[in-house]
């Protein structure tokens, strides 16, 4: 089958208005602020101006407020909000709660539906998603979740530590996953449960210090202790956690490699714009071969990158599962990324590592993402392991 990349007249549109609200609105406001949003008020005020210029919400179904765009779509206009730290939250398509309001359009229930996603989508609460444990708990080896909910009468007691909990601090309410089947190390056995951040029995805990600052609402240890939910707060099917895991964290990879490759081509420009009237030896920096390899480097890394997102996309669009690809597409673009934004930091030279340009600062935040989402390491050995299995069927 064909693989078609072409984007209509809408999502095109989308993308530009996207492109010059984010340059014209948010850049300034990052700039400002050091890439850091100042303040809740600032999110607040973002996100009002996103509304009023018809970009906000681009992924969360119609009915929601949103553009109801599919993979290949979000990959165009994903891409042109990332191009500032601050765009996806403008856009209320930032993580956690673009990977939540995917999932709960996919697996809540009309009651749920109206609840929680309903006003994440429209920004009025954000949210978190509640999975990685402290070692020896679930991280990179989800089967390690060792987080429990027991039966108990009218409902369910969780009881566990969580960390690294993005987005937990002002969190309306968490998606967390428990085990209700099983031991630490089995297969399946889990079960996502939506808790509310009043429940006596969920406490947020310290904010973990990380070299990236720019996800609102930090990093975060979060307590269940004796946490009690009813039945309605299960989320989708009991012991069903994992498959419904796949169909928010494949997605969710990919936008994130979507709105990194938007800080990408943000540190590129500014790479470029700076060689070209950088004057060094005689010359321009632009018009020096050293210089002129890190520039092309830096175009091929993007538009590899760029091409992996959207064949991965396609394949989710198509409905396919798309492990490999979304594999593919995520080490490399993490690893990319970093690469684009470390030669433009050093085409700028002490420029680069001033304070004048935010480089620095995309370059703290783009190298955490080769951890996040699952090392590259991980990710290697899954691609590893599907290549192997499909040479021996």
């Amino acid at each position: 089958m064909a693989v078609d990349l072409a984007q209509d007249a809408h999502v095109q549109d989308l993308a530009e208005r996207t492109a010059r609200f984010v340059r014209e609105v948010v850049v300034p406001v990052e700039e400002a602020h050091g890439g850091v949003l100042p303040s809740d008020g600032e999110r607040v005020r973002l996100q009002d101006a996103a509304r009023a210029a018809g970009v906000f919400a681009p992924h969360a179904a119609p009915e929601f407020g949103g553009h109801g765009l599919d993979m290949c779509g979000r990959a165009a206009v994903f891409t042109e909000a990332g191009y500032s730290l601050l765009g996806p939250i403008a856009l209320n398509i930032a993580a956690p709660d673009e990977g939540n309001i995917h999932l709960l359009e996919r697996i809540a229930s009309e009651d749920q539906k109206v609840r929680y996603l309903a006003p994440l989508a429209a920004g009025d609460v954000r949210s978190c998603f509640a999975m990685t444990e402290p070692s020896p708990g679930a991280g990179s080896d989800p089967d390690a979740l060792s987080t429990t909910a027991t039966r108990v009468d009218g409902g369910w007691r969780i009881d566990g530590r969580k960390w690294f909990i993005t987005g937990a601090d002002g969190a309306a309410f968490a998606i967390v996953m428990a085990r209700t089947s099983g031991v630490p190390g089995d297969r399946g056995g889990a079960t996502m449960f939506l808790v509310d951040a009043d429940n006596p029995g969920m406490t947020i805990g310290r904010h973990i210090p990380t070299l990236d600052e720019s996800l609102y609402g930090g990093h975060l240890e979060v307590e269940f202790s004796d946490c009690r939910v009813t039945d309605d707060a299960v989320l989708g099917e009991v012991d069903e956690g994992y498959r419904y895991a796949q169909v928010r964290l494949g997605p969710a990879r990919l936008t994130h490699c979507m709105r990194w490759l938007g800080i990408a081509r943000r540190a590129q420009d500014i790479a470029v714009a700076w060689a070209a009237e950088r004057q060094v030896f005689g010359s321009r920096l632009a018009d020096l071969g050293m210089a002129q390899a890190m520039i092309a480097d830096n175009e091929i890394d993007i538009a590899a990158a760029r091409g992996l997102i959207l064949h991965a996309c396609w394949e989710l669009d198509q409905g396919r599962p798309a492990g490999m690809e979304v594999s593919i597409a995520k080490t490399f673009t993490a690893e990319a990324v970093w690469r684009v934004v470390d030669r433009a930091l050093q085409l700028n030279g002490g420029r680069g590592v001033s304070g004048d340009v935010l480089l620095g600062r995309f370059l703290r935040e783009v190298r955490p993402f080769r951890i996040y989402d699952g090392p590259s390491e991980t990710h290697r050995w899954s691609i590893a392991r599907r290549a192997v299995a499909r040479a021996t069927r």
